[in-house]
């Protein structure tokens, strides 16, 4: 059976807030990675940096910083699925190209970890 929530052209969305400030248009799958077309919105500017600064991060092996990163936009950011209920878990990546990458579940990872 196929995720609705995966198909090619659903769309997601990033949330600061009360404010949407990206839409994420699925482009494909590797699971557990989902892949997509970055639309950004007024407000994302204030994430631009920390997005960068966490690619950044992983392209020099330093996970403490990525972890760092993570934190942040965990802290400040949440992301619903197409149908608009919210992701209760999320790891993502938006990259300086317009493209974006991320893992998620319905669970919070710590729920899932334990």
């Amino acid at each position: 059976m196929t995720n609705p929530n995966l198909t090619t052209g659903s769309i997601w969305r990033l949330h600061h807030g009360d404010q949407e400030i990206a839409r994420l248009t699925v482009t494909g799958t590797d699971m557990p990675w989902t892949h997509a077309e970055v639309e950004t919105l007024p407000g994302f500017e204030e994430f631009r940096l920390l997005f960068a600064e966490q690619e950044r991060a992983v392209d020099e092996e330093d996970w403490e910083r990525a972890d760092a990163c993570y934190t942040q936009i965990r802290s400040g950011l949440t992301m619903t699925f197409p149908d608009g209920s919210a992701v209760a878990e999320f790891w993502l990546h938006i990259h300086d190209d317009g493209t974006a990458g991320w893992r998620w579940h319905d669970k919070p990872f710590d729920a899932v970890n334990q």
